[in-house]
């Protein structure tokens, strides 16, 4: 059983305070720690932050961030509607555009965007089709089904 005589702070969590201006024999004597010359041997004395002792500071050495980038985005993969006559299978979805490698693996999503004209019917799954794509894609007789 524990006691209120039992506890104790952990280790290393106390330590005994610098007395400084204590004599030479102390270690601490004569500047006090402070050094010679200078601002900082001076009491209330207190660089504002960020201060590199008159160095161009490093905040003002790095360029401005400029924009946004939402880091948890998912990444998707675009595709026309032209490049669908270019692909051999009768259904187009993300799996078959990564094997064939003409999406990236790490995309997650696939969108399906109205540019250029489609000569062959085909079924598409996707996450997000354009109103144009879809309209061109059932016009040659293929089916869109949203994922």
């Amino acid at each position: 059983m524990i006691t209120l005589e039992d506890l104790k702070p952990a280790e290393g969590s106390v330590t005994k305070s610098k007395r400084v201006g204590r004599g030479r024999s102390s270690g601490h004597g004569k500047t006090s720690c402070r050094g010679h010359n200078g601002e900082g041997q001076r009491s209330g004395r207190s660089s504002k932050r960020g201060f590199e002792g008159g160095q161009m500071p490093s905040y003002r050495q790095m360029p401005k961030l400029k924009g946004f980038k939402n880091r948890f985005a998912l990444k998707a993969a675009e595709i026309n509607v032209n490049d669908l006559n270019e692909l051999s299978a009768d259904t187009v979805d993300l799996t078959y555009l990564i094997e064939n490698k003409k999406a990236h693996p790490s995309c997650v999503t696939l969108r399906v965007l109205g540019n250029g004209e489609i000569k062959k019917a085909v079924t598409v799954k996707a996450t997000y089709v354009t109103p144009s794509a879809k309209e061109k894609i059932e016009k040659a007789g293929g089916k869109v089904e949203l994922v």
